[in-house]
């Protein structure tokens, strides 16, 4: 079983997004029984809250549901809990590593370095672009799930 942990600042844009495209693209590969897929922020600005409604709109346009997401915190347990935590920009990466103590084991990655293309998720919140946030978190999910996928037959 690998556990995944998909982080962002909020917890209801970017990371949720990645939570559900993931397990989406899991269950299409019928690999759903070999994951645990969630998500959550650095923040605790939002929590509580639900998906953001463009956001939520845009999973829904390629029919993936995400009801009954509510925004939580990461915990410092989880980087026990957790094979990867997957953080979309480099300063979800440092409240991580500080939330978590740090990153001995390596776990801490960055979304979009599972593509050809290294570097942060879009941010939707600060430039309303739900479209080019889809296409990162595509991307890097698709690229992930292909990464587990060959180290697992490895």
């Amino acid at each position: 079983m690998v556990k995944i942990l998909f982080v962002c600042h909020g917890n209801i844009c970017r990371s949720p997004m990645a939570e559900f495209v993931m397990k989406d693209l899991v269950r299409k590969a019928g690999l759903e029984n070999q994951f645990t897929i969630r998500s959550a922020a650095t923040s605790s600005e939002e929590l509580g809250n639900p998906v953001y409604p463009p956001a939520r709109r845009k999973l829904e346009e390629h029919g993936i549901s995400c009801a009954g997401k509510t925004a939580r915190q990461l915990r410092r347990e989880d980087y026990t809990e957790y094979d990867l935590l997957i953080g979309m920009d480099q300063a979800n990466l440092r409240n991580m590593r500080r939330i978590c103590g740090g990153n001995a084991e390596g776990k801490i990655r960055l979304l979009m370095d599972y593509t050809d293309r290294p570097g942060d998720v879009a941010d939707p919140w600060y430039t309303g672009d739900f479209e080019t946030t889809w296409q990162d978190v595509l991307d890097g999910c698709r690229g992930l799930l292909e990464h587990l996928v060959k180290k697992e037959k490895n």
